[in-house]
């Protein structure tokens, strides 16, 4: 038998939308064991959207934060409790005064296993009771991850909680 230690597992990537980006990534950057996140445009349909393109409301995209993530110190699980407390997954288009597609609740998977993570895990929340409504985020696989515009990367540490947030 051998004593070797195991290898230890590759970073791997989680995307959530949760209305603006800027308050999300906030969020998640707290979370031990995440080691990157970036702000950005996911599930539209322009190739390279910029954030002036988003909020025409036109593009499909959704403002989103990918988030890579060590799966020995964090797991899937544990981000999609975070994701699930930093906003309102029971409004269609909208977190706070923010309305669009561009703010709606979205998990974008990775791979089979986050999709049946996060199917369990929103079913769980619609049984438990804790919103009145049902959750309404979509859950959807993964597409062309377009970064945000240098400015809107890790916008509450350059400017404080300006802006919307969390």
């Amino acid at each position: 038998m051998s004593s070797m230690p195991a290898a230890p597992q590759q970073s791997q990537k989680a995307t959530f939308g949760a209305g603006c980006f800027w308050g999300v990534e906030a969020a998640f950057r707290r979370v031990p064991g995440v080691t990157d996140t970036a702000a950005g445009y996911m599930g539209g349909t322009l190739h390279h959207p910029t954030y002036r393109d988003v909020c025409t409301d036109t593009t499909g995209h959704a403002e989103v934060v990918e988030v890579v993530f060590e799966p020995e110190k964090v797991t899937y699980e544990n981000l999609l409790d975070v994701f699930w407390s930093i906003h309102d997954p029971t409004t269609p288009d909208r977190q706070g005064v923010d309305v669009g597609t561009q703010y709606r609740s979205a998990v974008f998977y990775h791979s089979p296993d986050q999709k049946v993570l996060a199917e369990a895990s929103k079913e769980h929340l619609n049984r438990s009771g804790r919103f009145r409504r049902p959750v309404v985020t979509e859950i959807v696989p993964a597409q062309t991850f377009w970064r945000a515009e240098e400015y809107h990367q890790r916008y509450h540490e350059k400017h404080g909680r300006a802006g919307c947030g969390i």
